[in-house]
């Protein structure tokens, strides 16, 4: 007898007539106990349970039906849940598990149980990694090879983002389906909360017009975490929403609804839930009791003391080299700042660090209600960030005033600026929109307790990026990637590959090649070699970036026709997927 709701089910197993075994009450109610708790365990269970049938030729009837039945029962629960956390402009260094002294217990203990890739790839910035990301391709085949829609445009203005042609349109086009989109079609109810930026003007761009039942957001790329307002206000579902009341914070909120929105889920079906944090991008600002607490290390330390101390963590952990070089310093060093640029640039980061701090917070209150209401074991998790932690204005002391910090009119500038951008990044070059390895790195943990159980605190060294994540999925969900969609438009193919193989150890090559271009910024990777050719430079460079990851030593001259074949592979893979470096009429 099978219990599941309110529908009772006898099982008989007999031989030659004879009832050998019965599944009575209190059978029933412990294997009721194992579909909630333990659904794998139950399958296995069963199909052990119905092949002593099938061996004794009894009820083949009952044969028809008995998975059809256990299908009923575990389905739901055989699905894993899927939540994917992204946050904003972080570096690679930042959180606890990759080295940084910002505290993030939380997100660190994750990473213990779990996985942590220490060689994952962004697009370098912020909507097309999220083009990327959502649809497993190429940001360029999405429409979305410069930037989205500006928040400022009016709707029957043409964005300076859309270039009119393919690659670059401002918005997600309808040759690619969202990971929303396709998990919605394969039984999945689908959630987002946080930051969208993938097209604004005009409801058809919206999250719940790409798959999405549930969003609660802003549709910008940036806003006030205090008052969003305005072109960069919050959306709930399709609604435009009021400026929020005081006392109010992004990060709390977003992880509200999102909780909310898996807590008012009427049914056992698995879920999505995409977490896309606007933290910690500029504007600098966080709550003054997070802020309290990193405010002296900064400023006594400074960013040197502080670039050194992550080394060592970094190589303590493994994740790099104990003789890496560090990449080329572009600023000043701390002790030749006056007192005055010393006490404003550490609040800077002070605040920066807070609003890491919170987003670790909010990390643990969402997992904490997942465990609470046994959702966690069969979750998979994932968290990554968008990009390298951002230098811009590019001035080495930040941007904005100093006053402006935690203004909550204040939705754009003050930020932190490029030199603790290049700490943020340690030790690698360059930051957000370089296609250099601190533009492009970023931290990934990959965890899910039911099935990577074994995997507590690993690393994985195999070359990743961010088209692999809907494969990976996919995999995970047993959801079908469609040909077509959109009222029959043809879907461009998945260019990524599943991470489990190398979760898994079982290769240790996902990819032939990794291609990148963004604002000109042009870059392939094949095996250990890494051309790139920056936006300010004529020529190609060439790296071999498992011994020169922080590319201090350009080969090009030695091995030129290394150099020679990445170029003329880069040039193949752009002209085939709509990349355009320039602006076709400029």
């Amino acid at each position: 007898m099978f219990n599941k709701g309110k529908k009772l089910f006898r099982v008989e197993i007999k031989v030659h007539g004879r009832i050998v075994y019965l599944l009575d009450s209190i059978y029933t109610r412990f294997y009721s106990l194992l579909i909630s708790i333990f659904p794998s365990f139950c399958i296995n269970f069963s199909i052990f349970v119905f092949q002593i049938i099938d061996n004794t030729m009894v009820k083949k009837n009952f044969l028809m039906t008995a998975p059809l039945l256990m299908a009923s029962f575990c389905s739901a629960q055989e699905k894993p849940n899927v939540v994917l956390i992204m946050v904003d402009d972080m570096g690679y260094s930042d959180i606890g598990c990759y080295g940084g002294e910002i505290l993030t217990p939380n997100i660190d203990a994750l990473a213990s149980k779990g996985v942590r890739f220490t060689q994952f790839y962004n697009t370098s910035r912020s909507c097309p990694t999220r083009a990327s990301l959502m649809t497993g391709l190429y940001q360029h085949q999405t429409g979305i090879g410069q930037m989205s829609e500006d928040p400022f445009n009016q709707p029957n203005q043409k964005s300076p983002n859309d270039w009119g042609v393919p690659g670059y349109k401002g918005f997600l086009n309808r040759n690619c389906v969202t990971i929303a989109e396709v998990l919605k079609e394969s039984g999945y109810h689908t959630y987002m909360a946080g930051k969208w930026h993938l097209g604004m003007h005009g409801e058809e761009k919206w999250p719940l017009q790409r798959g999405f039942e549930r969003f609660y957001g802003i549709l910008a790329g940036a806003c006030s975490y205090l008052r969003p307002s305005g072109g960069r206000g919050l959306t709930l579902d399709n609604t435009k929403l009021p400026v929020p009341e005081a006392p109010y914070y992004t990060t709390d909120a977003f992880t509200d609804y999102a909780i909310r929105f898996v807590d008012e889920q009427k049914d056992d079906k698995p879920f999505f839930l995409y977490l896309a944090f606007n933290a910690p991008h500029w504007p600098l600002q966080a709550k003054e009791e997070d802020i309290q607490k990193f405010t002296k290390i900064y400023r006594e330390k400074g960013w040197d003391e502080i670039r050194e101390a992550r080394r060592k963590r970094m190589t303590k952990l493994g994740i790099i080299e104990p003789n890496t070089e560090f990449a080329e310093w572009e600023n000043r060093k701390w002790n030749e700042l006056t007192e005055q640029e010393k006490d404003k640039v550490a609040y800077r980061m002070a605040v920066y660090a807070a609003q890491v701090h919170c987003v670790d917070y909010n990390v643990r209150k969402l997992l904490d209600y997942l465990k609470k209401n046994r959702k966690l074991d069969n979750t998979l998790v994932m968290f990554l960030s968008d990009n390298g932690a951002c230098a811009e204005p590019y001035a080495e002391l930040g941007g904005g005033k100093v006053s402006e910090i935690n203004d909550p009119a204040c939705s754009v500038f003050p930020s932190y600026g490029r030199a603790w951008a290049q700490v943020s990044n340690t030790p690698f070059r360059k930051y957000k929109c370089r296609s250099y390895e601190g533009g492009i790195s970023t931290p990934l943990i990959v965890s899910w307790k039911s099935n990577l159980k074994n995997k507590k605190g690993e690393w994985c060294r195999v070359p990743g990026y961010l088209p692999d994540i809907m494969p990976t999925i996919l995999e995970a969900t047993g959801a079908t990637y469609p040909e077509t969609y959109h009222g029959g438009n043809r879907i461009y193919p998945l260019v990524g590959s599943s991470l489990f193989p190398a979760i898994q150890k079982k290769t240790d090559s996902l990819h032939e090649y990794m291609y990148w271009e963004h604002q000109n910024n042009r870059a392939i990777r094949w095996g250990n070699w890494k051309a790139i050719r920056d936006e300010k430079g004529k020529e190609w460079e060439l790296y071999d970036v498992v011994k020169d990851r922080t590319e201090r030593n350009n080969l090009a001259e030695q091995h030129p026709e290394v150099l020679t074949k990445l170029v003329a592979e880069w040039e193949k893979w752009a002209n085939a997927n709509f990349v355009l470096p320039k602006h076709p009429k400029k």
